[in-house]
């Protein structure tokens, strides 16, 4: 079962919503609807479904929508048109007080300005969504204080928030919403307040946050960085509609049309793109039971001065070099194994290209990708020039790639 479950949800302000919708739907345009019917339509026509344990970020420019949609999740805006669904209950058929309930104990969500309380301690403020929920103080005390450990505020509990940072309070709103323990975290803009350098922190946080708590999180920003580093998947929005659902490497590699290609072009491709995106079958192989002679003729076909040794069952065990090869028939030896150099540089399949450069330059082979012992690809140093140099705009000059 879907965590949450969205179906052509459509959220239009104004009195004559409803005429609105059935406008949008035979096929209106946005403005059109707006100027016939003095409203907003601020979510048009949206479906999705967020898998439990997912982070789903939503982004788009200021307006397309994403921070009225959010709110439809746990109908703080109530959908027009549509439904809403979380762990397969559909929120509009709940009574308000099951609604106040799920609100309490399922959904949780954290802003962008912090909504601490100035005159509440640290450890008072992350307590405050159980205090709202009635659990026992020397409860709600101890599930605060192992939140606000789990956010690096250990010993900040006396004190109050104006004499936190600004990422500090942050981290005191993200303990607040996981101290109620829910499922489900909404993040409107959660970070777009922080400097760059806190904001890149609270990021890195809540990524390794994740790998332990597995909430469903649904992250709303405007920063494609953004969402490229945090999100499993990422939806952008424009004019109400989402125009593309896919994973960075999807969005990056096939963008839908021209207005997502204008998003993409000038995204950090190093810090978002990974080995596994750009890796290539390594035909520069050989088998560990093959020969000195079956090594040289490889090369040979290939091209190549060393060849990447791998077992029966690809687990990759080294490389051969072409010295090493001539010297070992010369020598009459027909084994490899006493010329395999186990000193290969290796990157995982979801190690950032950034972090690929250093160990590719020095490296005589392409960079093996291996996981769990077996290769799985290998990235070229011009595949890897290439497709950092492809962010700029299009395809990369023969300069950009030489360089």
């Amino acid at each position: 079962m879907s965590a949450i479950e969205v179906n052509n949800v459509y959220k239009v302000f104004g009195h004559k919503a409803d005429a609105a919708v059935r406008m949008l739907q035979g096929g209106a345009s946005r403005d059109d609807v707006a100027d016939a019917t003095g409203t907003v339509p601020a979510v048009i026509d949206v479906s999705f479904s967020i898998e439990p344990g997912e982070i789903f970020v939503v982004m788009g420019l200021s307006g397309s929508g994403k921070s009225t949609l959010v709110r439809c999740l746990n109908l703080m805006h109530p959908p027009t048109s549509g439904t809403v669904s979380v762990d397969g209950a559909d929120l509009q058929s709940l009574s308000a007080g099951e609604l106040r309930q799920l609100r309490a104990e399922k959904i949780s969500m954290v802003f962008q300005h912090f909504g601490l309380f100035p005159h509440r301690t640290i450890i008072e403020n992350a307590m405050w969504g159980l205090e709202v929920r009635k659990v026992p103080e020397a409860e709600r005390r101890e599930r605060a204080a192992r939140a606000l450990e789990l956010v690096g505020l250990s010993g900040w509990e006396t004190s109050y928030p104006g004499e936190l940072s600004g990422g500090m309070q942050q981290r005191v709103g993200l303990a607040r919403a996981l101290a109620t323990d829910a499922d489900v975290l909404l993040m409107d803009e959660a970070f777009s307040a922080l400097d760059p350098l806190i904001r890149s922190e609270m990021q890195e946080l809540l990524v390794g946050l994740q790998q332990d708590l597995r909430k469903t999180i649904v992250f709303i920003t405007h920063d494609l960085n953004e969402a490229m580093f945090l999100g499993d998947r990422i939806a952008i929005m424009k004019d109400g509609r989402i125009v593309q659902i896919g994973t960075t490497e999807d969005i990056l590699q096939n963008p839908a049309d021209e207005y997502v290609s204008a998003f993409v072009q000038d995204v950090d491709r190093s810090r978002v793109l990974t080995a596994a995106a750009v890796m290539e079958e390594p035909v520069a192989k050989i088998l560990l039971r093959e020969g000195p002679q079956a090594a040289l003729r490889q090369m040979r076909k290939r091209q190549t001065s060393g060849l990447l040794v791998v077992d029966a069952r690809r687990r990759l065990v080294g490389a051969a070099l072409d010295d090493d090869v001539i010297a070992a028939i010369q020598r009459d030896e027909h084994s490899l194994d006493a010329i395999v150099r186990s000193d290969v540089a290796t990157v995982s399949p979801d190690t950032p290209l950034a972090e690929c450069l250093i160990p590719s330059a020095e490296s005589r082979l392409p960079l093996a990708v291996v996981e769990d012992g077996r290769l799985l690809g290998v990235i070229p140093r011009v595949t890897l020039l290439t497709a950092l140099a492809s962010g700029k705009n299009g395809a990369p000059t023969e300069t950009e790639v030489s360089s």
